[in-house]
């Protein structure tokens, strides 16, 4: 029998949809929309194979940037990112107002 998936955190969570709807994108920027260290969260998402690193960015240092995997379509039953649910669609399902991501 196949092991169940571990859930993930409300952290793990944000991050990835952050790392999903922007990739790619780098560490500084995840935390300046989240407002917190996101360093341990990253790497629990790498294990688990739902983000990889895609690339470098141009800033100082070269940041790593961040995006997702097949592994992430697949355990979201997505074909392909394009499937992702818009912005307004989210603030509807939410019943919040929407705001720019």
């Amino acid at each position: 029998m196949a092991a169940r998936p571990h859930r993930l955190s409300a952290a793990s969570l944000e991050t990835l949809a952050i790392i999903a709807y922007r990739q790619p994108i780098g560490r500084a920027e995840i935390e300046e929309i989240r407002g917190v260290n996101v360093g341990g969260v990253l790497k629990s998402l790498h294990e688990r194979g739902l983000i990889d690193v895609v690339g470098r960015g141009e800033g100082l240092g070269r940041p790593l940037l961040y995006g997702t995997t097949p592994l992430f379509l697949e355990q979201f039953a997505l074909r392909h990112l394009e499937e992702l649910p818009r912005a307004d669609e989210l603030a509807v399902a939410l019943r919040a107002e929407p705001r720019p991501l």
